[in-house]
C-alpha cells in the first residue's frame, strides 16, 4: 500500500457514517449484508445510506454484488488487513518483535 491509497482510505472512513458500516459489515465477514439490512440495523434513511455506500465502493472499501432486486455489500477485508499492515510496517524502528503489543501504550519503549 502507497501514502495515496491509504489516505484514499482514510477519507473513506473519515464519516462516522461511514466507519458504523465498515465496522458493520467487518463484523458479518465474508457474509456482508444486503443495503436494507445495513440501512434498518444501522437506522440510517436509504438515501443516506446509499451515498455512503457509494463513496465507500469508489474508495475500494466494500465491494457490491448484484443478488437478484438486492446489493450485498462486503467489508474490503484483504483492503483492511494492508492498511493495517502500512501503518505498523516501522513499528518499534522496523522491528516488530521488540513491540509486546499493538494494544499497549508502552508497546514499542525500550526494555
Amino acid at each position: 500500500m502507497d501514502n495515496i491509497k491509504a489516505t484514499t482510505v482514510f477519507e473513506s472512513l473519515s464519516s462516522a457514517v461511514r466507519l458504523d458500516v465498515f465496522r458493520l459489515l467487518v463484523k458479518q465477514g465474508l457474509d456482508g449484508m444486503v443495503a436494507g439490512e445495513i440501512a434498518s440495523t444501522l437506522n440510517i434513511p436509504a438515501n443516506n445510506l446509499s451515498f455512503h455506500l457509494k463513496a465507500m465502493t469508489h474508495a475500494d472499501m466494500v465491494s457490491v454484488v448484484q443478488e437478484g432486486r438486492y446489493q450485498r455489500y462486503r467489508a474490503n477485508l484483504t483492503l483492511m488487513f494492508a492498511l493495517v499492515d502500512y501503518l505498523t510496517e516501522e513499528c518499534c524502528a522496523g522491528k516488530p518483535e521488540q513491540c509486546a503489543s499493538l494494544n499497549s501504550s508502552t508497546a514499542c519503549a525500550p526494555k
